[in-house]
């Protein structure tokens, strides 16, 4: 099929076969998995994914590539969603009766990447694991530890749900049209068992947002408000400090002492 990407979804095809095959292996797909793919696009990883398991979950908006997919994966163990992924509930997927959940891959489009991550977060708990194609730079904010320069938001409010690695990074002529930038893939793995709890996760998504609301600024100035000068004092932080120097546990701390 000749398909012209479309801009408006962010569409950038992978064709590098030798970096498919080490995705393929990175996702290690079993034939029982309950596997969903969101933004399939012409199948790179959708077919090398069939070969392997007994059912494949797709998730695709442009109705183009639906109708060609219709074509190409007739009588496949393949079941199309002709959805956004942003409102798809990818729980409705999971298998209740069996305890079943879901292994989330694809190649995500890159002007929405980050709203998807979030979205998959309410729906986490029907997640086993997420292995994404990402923009490098987005996998390289998703993973940074504090004090570098990547740390923000991105990586508190992922990292308080999951341990992630970065696994591969990914050249621009790996892809049709070649995008702008590297890119990367990333694993994603819900914590077994949370390690910082927020008793509150609103006011911990509200403390996170404040702090990064001005990244140049002290905490004393970003949480005015919401944190005074004794809330600092008893929860040990230096107030002077910004919020890249903050550990996703710190994060977790004033949202508990507020709640």
């Amino acid at each position: 099929m000749k398909h012209i990407a479309k801009k408006r979804f962010g569409q950038n095809f992978l064709t590098d076969q030798s970096v498919i095959a080490s995705l393929v292996d990175a996702i290690s797909p079993k034939a029982d998995d309950l596997m969903v793919e969101i933004g399939p696009g012409l199948g790179a990883l959708t077919k090398p994914l069939m070969q392997k398991l007994n059912l494949l979950h797709v998730v695709e908006v442009d109705r183009d590539i639906i109708a060609w997919m219709q074509k190409e994966y007739a009588n496949k163990a393949i079941e199309i969603h002709n959805a956004d992924a942003l409102k798809f509930d990818f729980t409705q997927l999971a298998d209740k009766k069996s305890g079943s959940n879901l292994r989330v891959t694809g190649n995500l489009p890159y002007n929405i990447s980050t709203p998807i991550l979030f979205h998959l977060l309410d729906n986490i708990n029907a997640i086993t694991d997420m292995h994404f194609m990402l923009q490098k730079e987005v996998v390289e904010r998703m993973v940074a530890q504090p004090s570098t320069p990547a740390y923000g938001r991105l990586s508190v409010m992922l990292q308080y749900k999951l341990h992630m690695d970065y696994l591969i990074t990914v050249p621009p002529e790996a892809f049709e049209p070649a995008p702008k930038v590297e890119s990367a893939f990333v694993r994603c793995v819900p914590h077994a068992v949370q390690p910082f709890v927020a008793k509150d996760e609103a006011m911990f998504a509200k403390v996170v947002l404040a702090a990064f609301g001005q990244r140049r600024k002290t905490l004393r100035n970003t949480l005015k408000g919401l944190l005074e000068d004794d809330g600092f004092t008893a929860l040990n932080i230096n107030s002077q400090k910004r919020a890249e120097n903050l550990s996703v546990a710190e994060f977790v701390s004033i949202a508990n002492y507020l709640s």
